[in-house]
């Protein structure tokens, strides 16, 4: 008689959200569903909307991918919703309660469900620590993150440095370390030409276009990359780069630089969410993407860079710089310092025919730990009944 299957609930963002906390979450669903019962209990409300910067919060592609089956049953700010959330939660008398942590907004409602199961599942609360404390946290947020984890009775973290971070208040309670996955999960037409698309943004063949990629906000360093770029095409006059991604700060404070630096007709902005079916055209026709991050733990940016063999510039930040090797992968950084870009470009151009940066991401990829995400998770549930 086969043995019934472990059961996980997930409390986290999935389809219809946008995002990467909900690609992340419909990717854990997928690595655990052949080896387990998992349920995603979903949010009805995520963000209230005067508190989201984006013009929508929903994805609103043509194409979906991970489209993860879920429960719309939380709403991050009815304390009504907690309870009825905590209630399916005992009801449902599952192995190992999984919370999605990434912003401390989610404090009171994560703390009030988990406070409301912890007697019940008292050593069956993890808590996936995406951040520990947001990019552009400060004492209040720190607090906020005290109040969301108390409950957790183990965590699980994606980088080097949250796991230093989870372990200063984990008190004895055990962390586990994964990964981000790969994003390889972006299908583009095959049968149109690299050429073609670089045309479609005025690109030629022999242009080595830089790619900032993701929404934009003054702790990625767009403004760093810009006041860079001049440097750089004193070394590589046919250098070019794309910004793409929804303007979270106001657009002006960069056209306005790009306009002073004079780099107009070298630079192409796409000021948008991207839909899941234009995603591959903007990473095809770069060379390199740039994350020339002021602050990081790890990057979804820079996980779908490596789903399609793009090396990339990275700043030695938070857990950024732990998923690239130097020089064979990417180049690695010192922060907030133009000059550091630009010379990070050039050195990977000089690099570029010496070095088989898309073997060396390959080989990267195959080592990825998320793919051992089952085993994890049975290690945990087991550990729970110790």
């Amino acid at each position: 008689m086969t043995a019934s299957k472990k059961k996980i609930i997930i409390i986290g963002p999935a389809y219809p959200y946008r995002g990467g906390n909900s690609l992340f979450v419909s990717h854990v669903y997928d690595a655990l569903k052949e080896d387990f019962e998992v349920k995603i209990f979903n949010y009805s409300l995520l963000y209230p909307s005067i508190l989201f910067p984006g013009k929508t919060q929903f994805d609103e592609s043509a194409t979906l991918i991970k489209k993860a089956p879920n429960e719309r049953l939380v709403n991050s700010v009815s304390p009504i919703s907690w309870f009825k959330v905590a209630d399916r939660i005992i009801k449902e008398n599952p192995d190992l309660v999984v919370f999605d942590w990434w912003h401390p907004f989610f404090a009171f409602c994560h703390f009030t469900i988990s406070e409301l199961i912890k007697k019940k599942f008292k050593n069956k609360i993890l808590f996936i620590t995406e951040n520990f404390i947001s990019h552009e946290g400060n004492f209040i947020d720190k607090r906020l993150t005290d109040i969301g984890l108390k409950n957790a009775s183990s965590f699980m973290v994606l980088s080097g440095i949250v796991e230093k971070e989870v372990k200063l208040i984990a008190n004895g309670r055990k962390v586990y370390k994964s990964e981000l996955p790969i994003y390889d999960c972006y299908e583009t037409d095959e049968t149109i030409s690299v050429l073609n698309l670089r045309k479609e943004f005025g690109f030629s063949e022999q242009d080595k276009v830089l790619l900032f990629f993701g929404y934009v906000r003054k702790y990625k360093g767009l403004d760093l990359l810009i006041d860079a770029f001049p440097k750089i095409k004193t070394s590589i006059p046919n250098a070019k780069l794309l910004i793409v991604g929804e303007f979270y700060d106001s657009p002006e404070v960069y056209t306005d630089k790009i306009k002073k630096l004079g780099i107009e007709k070298d630079t192409v902005i796409v000021n948008k969410f991207v839909p899941n079916e234009d995603v591959g055209k903007y990473y095809k026709v770069c060379d390199l993407v740039m994350l020339p991050y002021r602050s990081a733990t790890q990057s979804g940016i820079l996980n779908v860079a490596y789903g399609f063999s793009k090396p990339a510039i990275v700043t030695n930040v938070g857990g950024l710089s732990e998923f690239v090797e130097d020089k064979k992968t990417g180049i690695i950084i010192n922060p907030d310092l133009p000059e550091e870009i630009a010379n990070g470009v050039m050195e990977y151009f000089r690099l570029e025919d010496q070095v088989d940066f898309e073997k060396n991401i390959k080989e990267l990829v195959n080592k990825n730990k998320f793919r051992n995400l089952a085993a994890l998770f049975n290690q945990i549930i087991v550990d729970t009944q110790s």
